[in-house]
C-alpha cells in the first residue's frame, strides 16, 4: 500500500475512472482471436487515524489501487493482480506484460467444464458522495467527547472505487465516499465497551449520542463480575450481536453450491423445516454499500430476498454454480455469501428491551464463531466486551465471559420471540490489505432458552 498526498477526492475518481477505461481499451485491443477477458479495479482514498487513551498516536492519507485481469481460452483460466498507479504509461506496460505471461500460463492449466465465458449483462455507473470530516478535522470532532475515558480506536474516511470492464463490451463503475469509526472504551478493571460508528454523512450529534450510550455501558462494567453456569437463558442480542449470528450463514449457509453439495445450514429448509415467522432476512443492495456487480460483471437485483417469514424463498447463486447445476443465477458473488445483508425489524420497543428481557443476559457483542455442526445448523461462539446479567428489568452485573452452542433452528425458530423495531448499521471495519466496503443493516433479537455450555 502505497502512501501520498491526496488530492481532492472528486479529481482522484475522475482521473483513476479515465485511465482505467484507456487502460481497459488497451488491453481489449490487444487480444487475440479466442480470449476472453475480463478487468477489476479496485481502490481507495483514505484518511486513517488511530487514537489511543483518547489522544491522536497516528494519522495519514493513503492512495491504493489494483488491478485484477482474469484471460480465458480454450476452456482455461489465468489470473494476475497488479498495482494501479493511475499513470497510464506505467500501467500499460505492466498491464501487457501481464497479458502476455497470461498467455503463456494458460496451456499449462486444467480445463475447467464450469467456466463461464464474459456476457455483456448491461452497463452501470452508481457514484455516492458523501459529507465527510476534513482530515484536520477528525481530532477536533472526535476527542472532546472522550476525555476523561481511555478511548481507544481507528477511523478511517474517503472514496473506495470498483470497476469492472469485459471483453463482451460491459462497463460498471461504483464510487462512494463513507467513513468508519471502529473503537473501545476500556475501564479500569481492563474491561472494554466496543462499538461502531459509519455513514456517508458525519453526524456530530450521533457521535455524541453514541459515545454516552457507550460511558453508560462503561461504567456498568466496574460492578462485580458475576459468574453464569452453563445452562438456558432468556438472552438478548444486541444489532452488533445479532449481525455476527446472521453473518454466519455467508459460511455454507444461503450458497446455492453449499445446498447442492449437501453442506448448508439451511438445508432442513428445503426439506420442510422452517424459520420463526418473525424472520425476514434478505440482501438489500438499495442502500448503495456495495457494487451491484460481482466479479464476472452480473448484476444483482435491487433486493434478493433470502428468508421471508422464516421460509427460504431464495439462495445466492452464481454464473458458475448455476451453469453447474443448471439453476438460475441471482449474480451472487464468487463464494455465494451475503455482501449486504439486512434483518427486518420487529416490535420490540428499544425503551421496552431490559423489562421484555426480564432476567437472563444481555449480550453486546460476540466473537469467534464458528460451525459446531453445520449440517445441523449449530453456531458456536463466545460473549464479549459489554454483556450483562439482567434481573427483573434492570442490569445488575457484567458477567465473566461463556461459550455458546445452539440451533439457528432454535433460536432463530420457535425460541425468536421477537426483534426491535429499529435496525443499526453494522460496518464491515477490516483494513487487511484496503478498507473494506458495506457492512449490515441489523435489529436486536429477543431469544428465550438460549444455550451457554462453559
Amino acid at each position: 500500500m502505497s502512501t501520498s498526498v491526496a488530492t481532492h477526492p472528486t479529481e482522484t475518481l475522475a482521473a483513476w475512472e479515465s485511465t482505467f477505461n484507456q487502460l481497459a481499451d488497451l488491453l481489449l485491443d490487444n487480444l487475440q482471436a479466442g480470449e476472453h477477458l475480463s478487468i477489476e479495479l479496485a481502490g481507495e482514498q483514505s484518511h486513517f487515524m488511530r487514537l489511543n487513551a483518547g489522544k491522536v498516536r497516528q494519522t495519514g492519507l493513503v492512495t491504493d489501487a489494483s488491478i485484477n485481469i482474469r484471460l480465458i481460452a480454450n476452456q482455461r483460466t489465468a489470473y494476475a493482480g497488479f498495482p494501479f498507479t493511475g499513470d497510464l504509461a506505467v500501467d500499460s506496460a505492466v498491464a501487457l506484460e501481464q497479458l502476455q505471461q497470461l498467455r503463456q500460463d494458460l496451456p499449462q492449466l486444467p480445463e475447467d467444464p464450469y467456466i463461464v465465458l464474459p456476457e455483456n449483462y448491461g452497463s452501470s455507473r452508481e457514484a455516492y458522495p458523501g459529507q465527510l470530516l476534513a482530515p484536520d478535522q477528525v481530532s477536533a470532532a472526535l476527542l472532546p467527547a472522550v476525555q476523561g475515558v481511555d478511548f481507544t480506536g481507528i477511523y478511517a474516511s474517503g472514496p473506495i472505487v470498483r470497476a469492472n470492464r469485459n471483453s463482451a463490451g460491459q462497463q460498471h463503475w461504483f464510487a462512494t465516499e463513507t467513513f468508519v469509526l471502529d473503537y473501545s472504551l476500556i475501564a479500569p478493571s481492563e474491561k472494554a465497551v466496543k462499538a461502531t460508528l459509519a455513514g456517508q454523512t458525519w453526524d456530530q450529534t450521533a457521535y455524541t449520542d453514541k459515545i454516552q450510550q457507550s460511558i453508560t455501558q462503561l461504567k456498568m462494567l466496574d460492578r462485580p463480575v458475576k459468574v453464569i453456569e452453563p445452562g438456558q437463558y432468556r438472552t438478548y442480542f444486541a444489532p452488533a450481536a445479532t449481525a455476527e449470528l446472521i453473518g454466519m450463514l455467508s459460511w455454507g449457509g444461503v450458497s446455492e453450491a453449499s445446498m447442492q453439495q449437501g453442506g448448508s445450514a439451511l438445508a432442513k429448509l428445503r426439506e420442510g423445516k422452517s424459520l420463526s415467522s418473525h424472520l425476514t432476512l434478505k440482501e438489500n443492495f438499495s442502500l448503495g454499500l456495495v457494487p451491484r456487480f460481482n466479479s464476472l460483471g452480473e448484476v444483482a437485483p435491487e433486493e434478493v430476498p433470502l428468508l421471508v417469514d422464516g421460509q427460504l424463498v431464495n439462495t445466492l447463486v452464481n454464473a458458475r454454480t448455476a451453469k453447474e447445476y443448471q439453476v438460475k443465477s441471482n449474480a451472487a458473488s464468487a463464494h455465494e455469501g451475503m455482501r449486504s445483508p439486512e434483518v427486518l425489524p420487529g416490535t420490540l420497543s428499544t425503551a421496552d428491551i431490559l423489562a421484555q428481557l426480564g432476567t437472563g443476559l444481555y449480550l453486546s457483542n460476540l466473537h469467534y464463531l464458528n460451525w459446531s455442526d453445520r449440517t445441523g445448523g449449530r453456531i458456536t461462539g463466545m460473549t464479549r466486551y459489554a454483556c450483562f446479567w439482567v434481573e427483573q428489568g434492570e442490569i445488575i452485573a457484567p458477567i465473566k465471559d461463556l461459550r455458546f452452542d445452539d440451533s439457528l433452528y432454535e433460536f432463530l425458530g420457535a425460541k425468536l420471540e421477537n426483534l426491535t423495531d429499529t435496525q443499526e448499521f453494522i460496518p464491515c471495519v477490516d483494513t487487511y490489505g484496503a478498507r473494506s466496503l458495506g457492512g449490515s443493516r441489523m435489529p436486536g433479537l429477543l431469544v428465550n432458552d438460549f444455550t451457554f455450555t462453559l
